[in-house]
This record gives C-alpha cells, sequence and structure tokens, in this order.
C-alpha cells in the first residue's frame, strides 16, 4: 500500500514536470509563430486582434467546464471594472508593445527580456511599494540584466539601432505586465485564476478588434491563408494548451518547480529561431540566456519552500503570461 503511494507520488511528479516542460516550450512558439505571420505581410494589429478573438471561445469554453463542476460566487461592479482595466493593461497594451517590438529584435532577446518579468515586479515593489530586496535578490538582478546586455550586443551587431527600438518596446511590455501582476495579485484570492484569465482575455479581445477596425477596418478579412493558420495555431497550440498544461502541473508540483521548469522557454526559443527562422545562434546569446536563467534560478530557488495554493497570484502569473505577449 505505502509502495504504491510512492510509486502514484513519483508519477505525478514526473508527469507535472513534464507538463511545465512541454507548456513552456509551447509557450515560446507564440513569438516564433508572430515572426513567421510577419513574413507574409500582417501587421501587429491583425495578428493581436485574431489571436485574442481564436482564443477567447476556448478560454471560454473552459470556464464554463469549471463553472459546472464548482458553484461561482457573483463579482461585483467593482471588480469587474478593475478587471477590464487589468485586462487593457496586461492583456491588451503589454501585448500589442510586444508583438511591435519581435519587429525589430530577434526571438531569443524578446523571450529573455520577458523572462526578466519577476525582476522588474522586484524593482516595482521596492521603488513604490517600498518593499525590501535581500542581497540575493539584487544579486539575481543585476545578473539579469546583464544577460540581457550580453544577448542584446548580438542584436545590435545583427539588426544595427532597430535593436534599441525593439528592446525598448518588448521591455515596455513586461512592464506593463509586471504591474498587471500586482495588481491583479488581491484580484485572483477573490474571482479565481480561470475567471480571471478569462474576463481579463475578453476585455484585451474587446480593445484588440477595437483598434483593428480602427486602423485597418477590412484587414482582418482579408489576411493571406497563412495567417490565419498560424493565428489558429498561436491562440490554441501556443496559448490555451500550454495554459492548461502548466495549471495542471502546479496542481500537482507546485509553482516554484513550475517556474523552474519554464527555464526551457528561452532555451527552446533561441533553437526553434535557428531551426525556423534561420536566427544564428552565438556564443553572446548562450552566455547571455544563461546569466538570465542563473537569475530566474536564483529568485525560484529563494521562495522554493513557499509552496502556495493553486489560486494564488503565481499560478495566475506564470500560466497566462504568454497568453499577452
Amino acid at each position: 500500500m505505502y509502495t504504491s503511494h510512492i510509486v502514484l507520488q513519483r508519477k505525478r511528479y514526473l508527469s507535472g514536470i513534464l507538463m511545465a516542460g512541454l507548456g513552456s516550450i509551447l509557450f515560446s512558439g507564440k513569438a516564433i509563430l508572430i515572426k513567421l505571420a510577419f513574413t507574409y505581410g500582417a501587421n501587429a494589429e491583425i495578428l493581436l486582434a485574431l489571436r485574442m478573438l481564436i482564443a477567447l471561445p476556448l478560454f471560454w469554453s473552459i470556464y464554463w467546464w469549471q463553472s459546472r463542476q464548482k458553484k461561482m460566487s457573483p463579482i461585483n461592479w467593482s471588480d469587474r471594472i478593475k478587471i477590464i482595466f487589468l485586462g487593457f493593461l496586461g492583456y491588451f497594451l503589454s501585448s500589442y508593445l510586444d508583438f511591435l517590438g519581435l519587429q525589430y529584435i530577434s526571438v531569443g532577446l524578446e523571450r529573455i527580456i520577458l523572462y526578466l518579468t519577476p525582476t522588474i515586479v522586484l524593482l516595482i515593489s521596492y521603488f513604490v511599494l517600498h518593499k525590501t530586496i535581500s542581497h540575493l535578490q539584487w544579486a539575481a538582478l543585476i545578473l539579469g540584466y546583464l544577460g540581457v546586455l550580453t544577448v542584446f550586443i548580438q542584436d545590435v551587431s545583427s539588426t544595427g539601432s532597430a535593436a534599441w527600438l525593439g528592446m525598448l518596446l518588448v521591455f515596455a511590455s513586461a512592464c506593463t505586465y509586471a504591474g498587471y501582476m500586482i495588481g491583479s495579485g488581491e484580484m485572483v484570492s477573490r474571482v479565481g485564476s480561470i475567471r480571471l484569465v478569462v474576463y481579463a482575455s475578453t476585455s484585451s479581445a474587446f480593445f484588440s478588434a477595437l483598434q483593428a477596425l480602427a486602423y485597418h477596418p477590412i484587414d482582418i478579412i482579408e489576411q493571406a491563408p497563412q495567417i490565419y493558420w498560424l493565428s489558429i495555431l498561436n491562440a490554441g497550440v501556443c496559448t490555451v494548451i500550454p495554459m492548461l498544461l502548466i495549471m495542471i502541473a502546479i496542481h500537482r508540483i507546485g509553482s516554484p518547480l513550475v517556474s523552474q521548469a519554464g527555464i526551457l522557454g528561452p532555451v527552446s526559443t533561441i533553437f526553434m529561431g535557428w531551426a525556423v527562422l534561420s536566427e544564428p545562434i552565438t556564443w553572446f546569446q548562450i552566455a547571455g540566456m544563461t546569466l538570465v536563467m542563473g537569475a530566474m534560478w536564483l529568485l525560484v530557488s529563494k521562495d522554493a519552500h513557499k509552496q502556495k495554493p493553486p489560486e494564488s497570484a503565481e499560478l495566475h502569473g506564470f500560466s497566462s503570461k504568454d497568453l499577452l505577449s
């Protein structure tokens, strides 16, 4: 009896690690698909609108299924307004800035910058909320930004001054999402992670469609077939499916271990960029990636003993980060 329980726990642990790793890799494929869509003449506004509109019914299906499993408490209007704002900030604005930035930098640099989001949350907490930062956290911050600088040097040598614009746009994307994560922490405990994802993505889909219609009212239905197929893959394979994998993994092994498995994201992005987009892999990239992953490992390992329940802000933050970026 005891042995079978140990075997079951081990299988649960291994399956959780596998799901977390696969989810992180699938999330990272988003940047590859966006880059490919750009080659067919699509723009950031259209790609963002298509992604959100296609993903929206999938997320509502998940919400409907969960609502059948347990009763949902009603949400007051004050929380609804906050969720609309959070959806605009974290899902619409952050995604749009990221899509714009991908036009100017490599997918490897984009993924590494976005991977710094936890450090941005730390800095906002320190300078705005006046929370303390430990020496280990300061070391992780310095290490992470040195890594980004190293990869950025490689991009500047390849794409020139345009890399500056791309880096600033993607970094702004990470900053707006960091603000969203801080603002949504209390909201998750009240409305639940799934419902917050669904409602915020609905808000984002509305703003994305409104923007696309304002700038390109006809273009959304006049794209090349390849763009629609890439958007379907982006919404399904690189957004909804990995989010489900990550959420199941957190239930099985906890958010700290899932975050550690997320280190596969930047690694897989660089190699997918090389295989699909013919982006070069250099020692500068490998060195920078190693520094950033080491920094994130320090931050995650520090809090690895703090196993929070699945409805925590970490579940929402990790599982939905690539929904928007």
